[in-house]
């Protein structure tokens, strides 16, 4: 094993962008994924500030640009569906959106020749000495590398192992709900709209995928307890947040129950004192989460994984000192998106204090 060797969890967005860099700078990488193949789920995502200059610097940003979803706008309305008011489109899309999967497949081709991906496992333990990190996997064999990097979303196994708990990480915002696409009986052409009030929101765009849309579902919640509950379980807090709800909802409600991409998630931000131990860091989600109502997940994935790397660079490997310029330069950004993500929440009903 050399000092070049890097493991990172998960292969989203912050993982393959951490990927590209590090192979860049003569890291041997290898990156697992839980999930059978690479994912083909989830809606949008959009990119703010500087965010497009990772893009450009991996010379990615003009085929970004080709798959802009376009959005034109969400209309606000009341309980009738009479439109009230309307939001600009970069309230949702950011300055550029474009679909999750067209993303992550990008990012994947563009390292899968210089990068090793085991798909369909899991890391199940992390053993740090002074000279690497020992890695069980729950299906492969153990192996070695000198670095881990945790890329792995909100529920990271990374940061549980080799940080502790999740409910030691995660503050939630006081909003949870379910996300689904189903026909777009609404006529959404490139445009959102947005039904809000009594601590609960709906929120449709569309259309998703030819004449589908893509519908959230969110309600005040006390704890993300609801996040790990049988599906079952998610779709009936749903229909009892909802059940008075007027407009579209039933019919909504009746949507929701015969989807088959239901998604139920709520808005916690991930706080932790540190964003690394040891040999073991953290990017994105996995370690300063913002919520999805700051609109910043896939921004700071990717500056995330640029700063990281950079200061790999400059610290000619010393994985201690890059770990904590990283952790300095990115905080104040993270802080920011954080405070973003506590007031989103609060603006769909939820119960995010500052």
């Amino acid at each position: 094993m050399t000092s070049k060797t890097v493991l990172i969890s998960g292969a989203s967005v912050a993982g393959p962008a951490l990927a590209h860099f590090l192979r860049r700078d003569g890291y041997d990488v290898t990156v697992v994924e839980r999930a059978p193949t690479l994912r083909d789920s989830g809606y949008a995502v959009d990119f703010r500030g500087a965010a497009f200059d990772v893009l450009d610097e991996m010379g990615l940003l003009d085929e970004v640009r080709t798959h802009d979803t376009k959005m034109r706008g969400t209309a606000l309305v009341d309980e009738t569906g009479t439109e009230t008011g309307r939001l600009p489109a970069e309230v949702f899309a950011g300055e550029l959106e474009v679909p999750k999967r067209e993303l992550t497949r990008i990012l994947h081709r563009i390292t899968e020749d210089e990068v090793e991906y085991v798909f369909d496992d899991s890391i199940s333990s992390l053993v740090q000495d002074d000279s690497g990190v020992t890695v069980e996997f729950e299906r492969g064999a153990s192996r070695r590398f000198a670095l881990v990097l945790g890329a792995d979303g909100l529920y990271s196994k990374v940061r549980q192992l080799a940080f502790g708990p999740h409910a030691d990480a995660l503050e939630h915002l006081g909003l949870s709900g379910a996300g689904f696409t189903t026909a777009d009986f609404l006529g959404l052409d490139r445009s959102g709209v947005l039904h809000q009030g009594n601590g609960r929101a709906i929120y449709a765009y569309g259309p998703h995928d030819g004449d589908r849309m893509a519908v959230s579902l969110s309600f005040a919640t006390s704890s993300p307890a609801l996040d790990r509950r049988p599906r079952e379980e998610q779709e009936h807090a749903v229909h009892t947040a909802f059940a008075d709800c007027g407009w579209v909802a039933p019919r909504l409600l009746r949507a929701m129950t015969e989807a088959d991409d239901l998604y139920f998630s709520s808005s916690s931000q991930v706080r932790l004192d540190r964003w690394s131990h040891g040999r073991v860091a953290l990017v994105g989600d996995a370690g300063y989460c913002a919520a999805p109502t700051s609109g910043m997940g896939t921004s700071q994935a990717l500056i995330g994984a640029r700063t990281l790397t950079r200061h790999l660079a400059a610290s000619a490997d010393d994985h201690r000192t890059a770990f904590t310029a990283y952790e300095a330069e990115l905080r104040p950004y993270v802080a920011e998106n954080q405070a973003k993500g506590r007031e989103g929440a609060r603006a769909f009903g939820g119960g995010a204090t500052s």
